[in-house]
């Protein structure tokens, strides 16, 4: 597998934003009250992330480090202003839907989190594709989401009915609760799927997403490299080998 494949495949699969990683829950949850919103809302940060990984990368050895992150916040505000401009020009009415969690696309902790833990150390390109991954990763998260609230909230999808006219809509899913239990249902049935792969054979645990074999700072808590090197030594108490 390529570099640039897999980029794509480790941001939609294998650390997928909402699903396995569980960053950005206020927008997966504040708007994904329809598949309509939540596609909106993901395609718009998609575009965000993959244009401020691109230019990240491409400053990252002029952005002195002491100021990384308020570099990182320009840039990335740079976009969310330019995306928000075209949405009240283009589509006015998906900008009022998604209201003002456009202006906070700014600090998504998924854009601010692969710009420090990868467009700030790779080349261009392979941050290109890492952030158009994690962001269609986000985006199929969110559509899932919102269709399924949609179908069981209104018996529609897209906004088109598709439900008998006999179905009685669950109100609840139109609302905040509903968006926790639908989360929580497809993580339970995505790991279900992931625990079955694995019984075959068939699923790998990581796909190395430039790990810098930092294990004091590294927040997977289920990699073995934290306490165990290539070897299968115990690695030293303060986490490093």
């Amino acid at each position: 597998m390529n570099r640039v494949t897999e980029r794509l495949y480790n941001g939609i699969i294998k650390e997928n934003p909402t699903f396995v990683l569980t960053l950005g829950m206020c927008p997966t949850l504040a708007v994904t009250t329809s598949a309509v919103n939540g596609l909106g809302m993901g395609l718009t940060t998609t575009a965000v992330l993959a244009m401020s990984n691109l230019f990240i990368s491409l400053l990252r050895k002029i952005i002195p480090d002491r100021v990384r992150i308020p570099a990182f916040i320009v840039v990335i505000a740079s976009f969310v202003t330019a995306v928000q401009l075209l949405l009240e020009g283009f589509l006015p009415s998906l900008n009022s839907a998604l209201g003002v969690y456009i202006p906070l696309i700014v600090v998504n902790c998924i854009i601010l989190g692969r710009a420090e833990s990868y467009a700030y150390s790779n080349p261009p390109l392979p941050s290109l594709f890492d952030g158009i991954g994690m962001g269609l990763g986000f985006t199929a998260a969110l559509t899932c989401i919102g269709a399924v609230r949609e179908i069981l909230g209104a018996g529609e999808l897209f906004g088109k009915h598709i439900l008998p006219a006999s179905y009685e809509p669950v109100r609840i899913f139109g609302q905040a609760p509903g968006a926790f239990f639908v989360l929580a249902a497809l993580v339970a049935l995505q790991n279900f799927v992931k625990e079955a792969l694995g019984k075959k054979g068939k699923q790998r645990d990581k796909t190395g997403s430039g790990c810098g074999e930092d294990c004091l700072n590294c927040s997977d808590s289920g990699c073995s490299r934290r306490f165990y090197d290539d070897s299968g030594k115990a690695r030293a108490e303060d986490g490093r080998a």
